[in-house]
């Protein structure tokens, strides 16, 4: 396999340029490849890095100046990801408060396809004595201090983007985000391996969840979530509102607020671990299908955002070790894991496109023979203990 280091803070080492392609990796003629990294200049994403893989079908963009996200993707024809807002990013670090507006500083930077949420928490706002805790934490706006790209010249040719990004502060929480984002020559997916090591010499409180978003064409009026569902409850009345149709997306409709909703999904029939969320468009012919673990990551997330095309139209599918309140409701619930000393623990997600109604209809198929093993629970208003009842 070979390794093309691109930043190494402990050798000193950063590379500003990378271009290559399938000759230049050694692989065979007839095997579309290509890796380039960039560094953007201007504006607020002056001095953030990007690394596009193209694997021939599936091209995406990561950004190590923040927490090694996922910027961008394209599948085909297909665009992944979404039209925020904040039109000018990737944002780097260094123009993002976490701490403005009470909290919700992160909001000044979200544009990613994926933005990790994490990693000491990874909810709502909230304070401890004197201190505030902003949204989501502050995985997605550190860089990374290691990057590296390995490619196997023996097939299947795995292209791995490899980084590690370090949280960590004095009387605090010491965390390292190993990530390996893998995907072979003409795949319509990735997958996102992360492994969380704890560098202090105590046992620390550990959270993260996966803010995977879309936008057009998956998301359109119309458009499905389908996922195995044991229950679902809405985060709070406004999300109760629509709950009957929480599956169920309209077009863009300016003024409209966001509705959460939780979940705990059932275990595959296969595999008792696997579980699987699919968002398809209104003809059925075109999917994302996240796939996950449950014993790593046991809550799942919808964020329904259907405002105008201007103001954020998109949708979340988040799969997480916990729901995203604030850190002491989920601590009190038990569902804030904790890394003992030089404690380790790995997550996976998987991305895959699906495109054709047969291929969308047996990905259907699956979650609706992994839903008859029971009756979706519905709870029609806020309900303990996933979120605060009222």
């Amino acid at each position: 396999m070979a390794t093309y280091i691109l930043t190494d803070l402990a050798s000193d080492l950063w590379v500003e340029h990378f271009a290559i392609d399938q000759q230049g990796l050694g692989l065979p003629p007839g095997v579309r490849c290509s890796i380039t990294k960039q560094r953007l200049r201007g504006g607020r994403r002056d001095g953030v890095d990007l690394i596009r893989v193209d694997n021939g079908n599936l091209a995406f963009t990561v950004v190590p100046t923040r927490g090694m996200g996922i910027w961008k993707a394209q599948c085909g024809g297909d665009r992944l990801g979404w039209d925020s807002p904040v039109q000018d990013g990737p944002v780097h670090p260094a123009f993002v408060n976490l701490a403005a507006q009470g909290g919700l500083g992160w909001l000044d930077g979200f544009d990613e396809l994926l933005a990790r949420c994490g990693l000491a928490w990874n909810g709502a706002p909230f304070t401890e004595g004197a201190a505030l805790y902003g949204l989501h934490g502050r995985i997605a706006n550190l860089p990374a201090s290691y990057v590296a790209i390995h490619v196997s010249q023996d097939p299947p040719h795995e292209i791995v983007v490899e980084g590690r990004v370090e949280e960590s502060h004095l009387f605090g929480p010491g965390i390292q985000l190993i990530t390996r984002i893998t995907t072979y020559p003409g795949q319509r997916g990735l997958v996102v391996r992360d492994e969380f090591v704890n560098l202090k010499d105590q046992p620390i409180d550990f959270q993260i969840l996966y803010h995977w978003n879309f936008g057009p064409p998956f998301l359109e009026p119309g458009a499905r979530f389908l996922a195995p569902v044991k229950t679902v409850t809405p985060r709070d009345r406004r999300a109760a509102e629509g709950i009957d149709r929480y599956g169920e997306f309209d077009g863009p409709s300016p003024g409209t607020t966001e509705q959460v909703y939780f979940f705990e999904l059932l275990p595959g029939l296969v595999d008792p671990a696997r579980t699987l969320a699919m968002l398809c468009n209104r003809a059925g012919d075109r999917a994302v299908v996240l796939e996950f673990r449950l014993d790593q990551l046991p809550c799942f997330t919808l964020w329904k955002n259907t405002g105008g095309s201007r103001d954020g139209y998109v949708t979340g599918l988040e799969p997480g070790t916990n729901y995203p309140n604030p850190r002491s409701f989920e601590k009190a619930r038990g569902r804030v894991p904790s890394l003992e000393v030089n404690g380790r623990r790995v997550v996976e997600t998987r991305l895959t496109v699906v495109t054709g109604e047969a291929a969308v209809r047996a990905v259907e198929g699956e979650i609706g023979r992994t839903q008859s093993q029971a009756l979706a629970v519905v709870h029609q208003y806020p309900t303990e203990p996933f979120t605060a009842a009222g």
